[in-house]
């Protein structure tokens, strides 16, 4: 059935709307919540000026973005071709534990024991495994905390060190550095920079510029720092650093510091002494326990409770170490021979002593009994006798056997000392009469006795180019005549100056040259009243060769020298007993007439309180200038200077007086213990006085065993009537 022409619609769309009324909204979904979508605002037109000031902002940050990615990168790259190249350069680790520029000098006493240390001490190459583990915790503790956990530079510790040293009113990088470990060891090995003497003049500015805290060098080391890194592990890292840290003392590394101050291994340190080692890396020099072993000690102290702070130590073992702190060896606390020790290094070879690239042990003739002896004498004088408030009169001492071996030796008033001035043997002052022994040898080797008689009287000579010269003794008065040993007894000038001139000056030069003397001699007749200059060490070691039977000596403090761990020696002492200068018999009737000195003429107040027999000297220059006095026992010779360093005139002070004095403390205290034996003296023969008797018949008349000697003497002894007479 068609449906066709019924209820048959229109083929047009319906009219929703009409043009007059809205349209329905329309239908919007739903949200899975049932609640519909928040309809969006409309946007709201911008304001231009905020447009501009954004835009500019957005273009501005974007030009510094990307100039920042791009410097950054370009220094990312420069540092790693900084690292790269020093990486490259880094040498094997072997290489680089001992880093000092010159070797080392020990010095052993006459015993073989350790007194003195010159020179770069280095005991030998630790690593931070062999070293006492108190020591390794110990520098971690106080230098870099967190060694073991930076890449070899903290940007945490520079930041704080910065903060620090802003807060303090210094400078960002004056006072605390935030350096590394490793840094620190960038630092000690130059960043690779070896001397060059064409680049700096001395090793000093080497080392400066080694040591300078510019930004620059901070950088460089930085960079060493990271390419060490690289290279090492921190282990070997810090071996370096323990074997290259200077600790004071001329001390390099651990162990030699070790070695230095406590005489024992660095793997054997307890936890005080390690933390007094550790606390040297701040301020080596200054905190030196042998330069002020209190200060080091409270350093330690801090260490110690850094220490306990970082767990490296408990409460009761840092406790228990603060209550016992690190003391110093015996070895390490002498202080002996500093002088000593600076003149024996003066007398080796320098490239063996001074400039040493090897390491060096030397031998030597130093007794560290005399040498307290010696001390001990110069303190006790000067305490109790120089009264004087703040006298500057300066004094030295030299004690030697009658080879030339110097037992002992004090170069000024100041004891303990070394690197100073040594008035021992690098002063050169006027001998005053202790020079008048040379002009009695001389005529008692020609064959003059001590009887033979000489006129002490008033007397003019004309010198040649000065007029006429009239000495004086120093009494002011005379004694008429007198015999020679009268006359050396009471140190009469007159006739020491008509002895000189009589057996010639020419020969008493040669006799105090053959002696040692070395300065030149005047050549007028002022000589014979000790005008001409010498050493206390050259007049001492003169002395040496009256007691040894009148042979020369060179005086010598060096034994022997070799290489370190070397038993076979380098050199020895080329001092000792040289020529014969006088003939036994003239150098025994000298020290005869030296014993008369002492016990009864100038030299009284150096007589031993035990009675030990001794000669000696006095002399006093011109103007009380300075003052002498040299003597010995049967075992020892002691000379003793005294004078102003700068040349004035002493005031009271001859050599009978403060320098007898110190020579008996001296004295006493050397032969302290030793049996007392008598002095090689040979006393004179008397002359027998002329006997008028029948002589008798020539068969009955008994042989006389020394025609030739007494025909001498006769002769001598006119020759003396007839030049000396009428002086």
């Amino acid at each position: 059935m068609s449906d066709s022409g019924r209820g048959k619609r229109r083929l047009v769309a319906d009219r929703r709307h009409s043009s007059k009324t809205p349209p329905p909204p329309p239908k919007t979904a739903k949200t899975s919540g049932g609640k519909p979508p928040r309809r969006k605002a409309p946007a709201r037109k911008r304001n231009p000026i905020a447009a501009l000031f954004a835009g500019v902002f957005r273009w501005v940050f974007g030009l510094i973005w990307s100039v920042v990615w791009r410097v950054s990168a370009v220094i990312a790259l420069l540092v790693a071709l900084g690292v790269g190249y020093f990486y490259s350069t880094l040498p094997p680790l072997g290489q680089l534990l001992d880093g000092r520029a010159r070797g080392s000098v020990t010095l052993l006493d006459r015993n073989d024991a350790i007194f003195a240390w010159r020179g770069d001490q280095y005991g030998g190459a630790v690593t931070a495994d062999s070293v006492s583990p108190h020591l390794r915790n110990a520098v971690i503790a106080t230098e870099d905390r967190r060694f073991y956990r930076h890449f070899g530079v903290s940007p945490r510790g520079v930041a704080g060190a910065i903060r620090i040293n802003l807060s303090e009113g210094r400078g960002p990088l004056s006072g605390h550095g935030g350096s590394t470990i490793t840094q620190q060891t960038a630092k000690l090995l130059c960043v690779g920079q070896e001397f060059d003497p064409d680049v700096w003049k001395t090793e000093s500015d080497y080392l400066s510029d080694c040591r300078a805290g510019s930004l620059a060098r901070k950088g460089k080391e930085a960079l060493y720092a990271l390419a060490m890194e690289l290279k090492y592990t921190k282990n070997e890292i810090l071996s370096i650093y323990l074997n290259r840290a200077y600790m004071g003392g001329g001390a390099y590394g651990a162990e030699a510091a070790s070695e230095r101050y406590f005489s024992k291994h660095a793997g054997e340190l307890n936890p005080q002494q390690a933390a007094m080692l550790a606390g040297l890396l701040t301020a080596p020099s200054t905190l030196s326990p042998t330069s002020n072993l209190e200060r080091s000690q409270a350093r330690a102290a801090t260490v110690l409770r850094l220490m306990e702070d970082q767990g490296y130590l408990t409460a009761r073992q840092a406790e228990a170490a603060r209550a016992n702190p690190a003391t110093l060896s015996d070895e390490a606390e002498r202080k002996l021979g500093g002088y000593f020790a600076d003149w024996v290094m003066s007398t080796g070879p320098e490239y063996f002593t001074r400039d040493t690239t090897e390491d060096v042990v030397i031998n030597t003739t130093l007794d560290p009994k005399l040498q307290r002896a010696a001390e001990t004498a110069m303190n006790v004088v000067y305490s109790e006798k120089v009264t004087k408030p703040g006298s500057v009169v300066e004094a030295a001492i030299v004690v030697m056997s009658a080879d030339g071996a110097v037992r002992a030796m004090v170069g000024g008033k100041k004891t303990g000392v070394s690197g100073v001035f040594n008035r021992a043997t690098q002063a050169k002052r006027q001998t005053g009469s202790s020079f008048k022994p040379f002009i009695y040898a001389t005529a008692l080797d020609m064959g003059y006795s001590p009887y033979d008689t000489v006129v002490d009287e008033p007397f003019c000579m004309n010198i040649p180019g000065s007029g006429q010269w009239c000495p004086k003794n120093y009494t002011n008065n005379f004694k008429g005549r007198v015999t020679l040993a009268d006359a050396l007894k009471n140190s009469l000038n007159i006739p020491a100056i008509k002895i000189s001139e009589s057996v010639g000056r020419d020969l008493v030069q040669k006799v105090a040259s053959g002696f040692g003397i070395q300065s030149d001699l005047n050549d007028s007749p002022a000589m014979a009243l000790g005008t001409s200059e010498a050493s206390l060490l050259e007049m001492t070691g003169a002395y040496a060769g009256f007691l040894n039977g009148g042979s020369a000596v060179a005086p010598y403090g060096l034994r022997q020298l070799r290489l370190k761990g070397d038993s076979t020696p380098l050199m020895g002492s080329g001092g000792g007993i040289k020529e014969r200068v006088i003939q036994p018999e003239a150098a025994g009737q000298l020290t005869w007439m030296m014993e008369k000195v002492v016990s009864e003429g100038t030299g009284r107040r150096a007589l031993l309180p035990d009675g030990r027999p001794a000669a000696g000297k006095t002399g006093t220059s011109n103007d009380a200038r300075d003052a002498w006095f040299i003597g010995f026992t049967a075992d020892y010779v002691v000379g003793v200077w005294m004078g102003n360093d700068d040349n004035s005139p002493l005031s009271g002070v001859t050599g009978g007086g403060l320098p007898a004095d110190i020579w008996r403390e001296t004295m006493s205290r050397v032969t302290e213990g030793l049996p007392i034996s008598p002095l090689p003296a040979i006393a004179p023969t008397r002359p027998e006085p002329q006997v008028v008797e029948q002589q008798p018949q020539p068969q009955q008349r008994a042989p006389d065993p020394e025609p030739e000697r007494r025909r001498r003497d006769n002769i001598i002894q006119q020759v003396l009537k007839d030049l000396l007479g009428g002086f």
